[in-house]
């Protein structure tokens, strides 16, 4: 019944607008619930770079019950924890890392590609760059950006050396070509180019967990521990994926990223500094 009232709405071009409203609904309900619950833990140890509010703690966010067994067996640093969400904005901390990392970058006037737009990440974006946002399914960015393009991260349409920084954070664990896709990224990036491409992983792992052609949601929960991802990328393999595509990766890990611990970033999540 639930597949064929989605059949229906799809046909009638209702689904992704109502998806887009409901899900609007339940983040409002959920933001007025943390201010609530969070304005007694007001103080000076957390501060969210989006909305500039100073916390005590943040909120926790942990992985539901069917994406938690792969998560806790490999160790996997996947934006769960204590201290991940913002309670005045609801921000999460694989955001303001990468907004932390990205205020670092002269951004006046550059091209950036954004794939699979958050909504903060393309605030700060537009703020100081001219911003071209893409994602296979767009529909469900238009209240990012009305103006978002479609498009396949492994066969971009945009010429070579288009853009002088490309945003994709948490998408490749989701795309089962994934070297092709590193490959369309390397080749729109400018010469000396920048790519932030953050991604789930699990430093314990010896080799990246994955099944591309997956398309059993789930069994995708209890392999991967996300019902749309195809693989856990190993560190290793991960760094190694990107320098055969033709990157210059510097990882960051945690303890150098300390500096940004006031933001309340996930412990455990370095940052893959990549470049052209």
């Amino acid at each position: 019944m639930k597949e064929l009232l989605k059949k229906i709405l799809k046909a009638v071009n209702l689904y992704h607008p109502l998806q887009l409203l409901y899900r609007q609904w339940l983040f409002d309900i959920k933001r007025q619930y943390l201010r609530f619950r969070y304005r007694k833990f007001k103080g000076d140890l957390f501060t969210c770079n989006v909305c500039g509010k100073s916390y005590l703690k943040f909120a926790p966010d942990y992985p539901s019950q069917e994406n938690r067994i792969a998560i806790r067996q490999h160790a996997v640093i996947a934006g769960y924890g204590d201290n991940i969400i913002c309670p005045n904005c609801l921000s999460v901390a694989r955001d303001r890392l990468v907004l932390a990392m990205l205020e670092k970058i002269d951004l006046h006037s550059k091209k950036v590609l954004h794939i699979s737009p958050e909504k903060n990440i393309y605030s700060f974006l537009c703020s100081k760059a001219i911003v071209q946002t893409a994602d296979l399914t767009p529909q469900f960015y238009r209240n990012v950006d009305k103006h978002i393009s479609k498009a396949d991260l492994t066969d971009l349409p945009y010429p070579d050396n288009s853009f002088d920084v490309v945003v994709a954070n948490h998408v490749l664990e989701h795309v089962p070509d994934d070297r092709s896709a590193m490959k369309e990224i390397f080749r729109v990036l400018k010469s000396t180019g920048i790519a932030i491409l953050q991604v789930p992983f699990s430093a314990i792992l010896m080799a990246t967990l994955e099944e591309p052609d997956i398309l059993d949601p789930c069994k995708q929960s209890i392999l991967f521990g996300q019902k749309d991802h195809v693989r856990i990328y190993s560190l290793t393999d991960y760094i190694k994926r990107l320098q055969e595509t033709g990157f210059v990766v510097d990882y960051l890990d945690y303890e150098s990223l300390r500096p940004l611990h006031k933001f309340a970033i996930q412990p455990g999540e370095g940052f893959f500094k990549i470049t052209k």
